[in-house]
């Protein structure tokens, strides 16, 4: 099991800190952020960590592609944000309104 604390303490800030996160979920192979305002998700330093393979935007969502491991850096993300992820069905929901 790899330890993603200090790639995902980065996301965290990348994306405009826990303030900018309307909702987070993932699915098989990546991060799904509701962003407040996705201007200011820095998305080249963002595709610079070391865990994430690339980032789009779809539906609404911010996605972040992390791989395989999603899962435990997921858990890793919600240890250091304290945000508690939602399934994947809310977070359509709140992308609605994006």
């Amino acid at each position: 099991m790899k330890d993603f604390t200090k790639d995902a303490t980065s996301l965290l800030e990348l994306v405009g800190g826990k303030e900018n996160i309307k909702a987070v979920t993932h699915c098989v192979t990546r991060m799904r952020f509701v962003l407040v305002d996705e201007s200011k998700a820095n998305i080249k330093d963002i595709e610079a960590l070391p865990s994430v393979k690339g980032t789009f935007t779809q539906a609404g969502q911010f996605q972040v592609i992390i791989g395989n491991d999603v899962s435990e850096f997921y858990k890793d993300f919600a240890k250091v944000s304290g945000i508690e992820g939602v399934d994947k069905n809310a977070a359509k929901e709140v992308a609605k309104d994006n």
